[in-house]
């Protein structure tokens, strides 16, 4: 049976109503910001498979790393265990976030990671006798589809079928330019029952809402009044982190700490399934004590796999290269003389860009479904002519590999103006 007729047959694919999609493309092949399918057809990776593959496919530095560790230690249980992988990534990871962040807790994804830091801010009041049970986010958040991350996020289509079962969550707007105040008092409302435990963030940038952007000096000001109110802070950089934002994570833009961050995508290269929550010491003390029931009973089968340490080692090597910090500059200044170029264009509302990620918001109708006719039509465009890009209802966003070269960042900028004049 054909790969593609068994993938109909058994595959259930994410993100998919199967009763309406067409064939997915078979993928065998990878390499830089390039993959290859089984008809031999060439795809530029406009969006870095989901913002995870940074340093392209098939990254034969990573893939070395991964090696190395396989044939010395592929896993062992993080429970009662340690092994130098972890020990060395911590070492590692720890100076390049904000300086109040201590301790590192390993899980398998980016919602999970946001689940745990959801549960360590509920029991952090809890283990010290305030029960606080409400947590704070912004309209249109998203931050995964567990429970606690998915009551956490705004955008319905994600969590309307759970919409009865979720945590409490109260939503604030971001704080946009000329905004911030607007936003500080909105969650200033929001808390005045003092039964908020955290408030959680994507920061600077809403990638699934359609890389929205808004301001580091607002979110400083959200970020101050929660500190006041004894309200953890909570900064999810799942997709923000590792170099997307032009500085190795979105929290070295601010002057304010949070709390907790959440760490996945780009952390191992695209390679192996891994995701941080750091926190400040204080976090970690409210958990230390000689009650057994005040620890965190949290984890599962490959916390901390060395393997995935590993990966995320080289990763970070990678990042911190003068190579890769100038690709990053280099994507942006492109980003930038394409907007210069066409911000006038009279179907484009607006061009938004921070560091690698460019957002093109299209004049259409504001109520352009997320997963609506013209997106349906601008993604397969885009799959028809070699690219792989995912709009968000009339949002096109670029956020590529750093490897990808000025040539194919071009094609990706002429097929977009392609789609928009054919479409919009």
């Amino acid at each position: 049976m054909a790969f593609n007729q068994i993938d109909k047959n058994h595959l259930w694919h994410p993100y998919t109503q199967h009763k309406t999609a067409g064939p997915h493309p078979c993928i065998v092949r990878g390499k830089g910001a390039k993959l290859w399918d089984t008809e031999g057809k060439e795809y530029i990776d406009g969006i870095a498979s989901w913002w995870v593959n940074p340093y392209g496919h098939a990254n034969e530095f990573v893939a070395a790393r991964i090696y190395e560790q396989l044939l010395t230690l592929e896993h062992v249980l993080f429970g009662g265990f340690t092994h130098s992988p972890a020990i060395k990534l911590a070492k590692k990871l720890l100076p390049l976030l904000p300086s109040n962040q201590q301790k590192i807790f390993f899980s398998d994804n980016g919602s999970t990671a946001v689940e745990v830091a959801i549960k360590m801010a509920l029991q952090f009041h809890l283990n010290q006798g305030r029960k606080k049970t409400v947590v704070v986010a912004f309209e249109n958040a998203f931050h995964g589809d567990t429970f606690g991350a998915m009551a956490a996020s705004g955008i319905g289509i994600f969590t309307e079928a759970f919409k009865e079962m979720l945590l409490e969550v109260r939503r604030i707007p971001i704080p946009k330019k000329g905004l911030e105040q607007a936003s500080l008092d909105a969650l200033q409302k929001a808390v005045e029952d003092q039964n908020v435990a955290a408030f959680i963030f994507e920061p600077l940038v809403q990638g699934a809402a359609g890389m929205q952007m808004y301001e580091a000096s607002g979110l400083d000001a959200l970020m101050r009044f929660c500190k006041s109110q004894d309200i953890l802070t909570i900064a999810d950089e799942v997709m923000t982190g590792f170099g997307k934002t032009g500085k190795n994570f979105a929290c070295a833009y601010l002057t304010e700490q949070p709390d907790m961050m959440c760490l996945s995508k780009a952390l191992t290269a695209g390679t192996i399934p891994m995701s941080l929550t750091t926190t400040s010491q204080k976090i970690f003390d409210a958990f230390y004590d000689d009650d057994i029931n005040k620890a965190l009973f949290h984890g599962h089968s490959f916390t901390a796999n060395p393997t995935g340490c590993a990966a995320a080692l080289a990763s970070i090597e990678l990042l911190t290269s003068e190579s890769m910090q100038k690709n990053i500059s280099r994507i942006n200044t492109l980003h930038k003389t394409f907007q210069v170029a066409y911000q006038p264009h009279p179907k484009i509302r607006e061009i938004r860009i921070l560091g690698v990620i460019m957002a093109i918001a299209l004049k259409t109708d504001d109520t352009e479904a997320y997963y609506g006719t013209l997106r349906n039509n601008l993604y397969q465009f885009f799959i028809d002519n070699g690219l792989i890009l995912r709009p968000v209802g009339n949002i096109i966003y670029v956020l590529p590999p750093y490897v990808i070269t000025n040539n194919e960042l071009q094609k990706i900028y002429d097929t977009i103006v392609l789609a928009i004049e054919k479409f919009v």
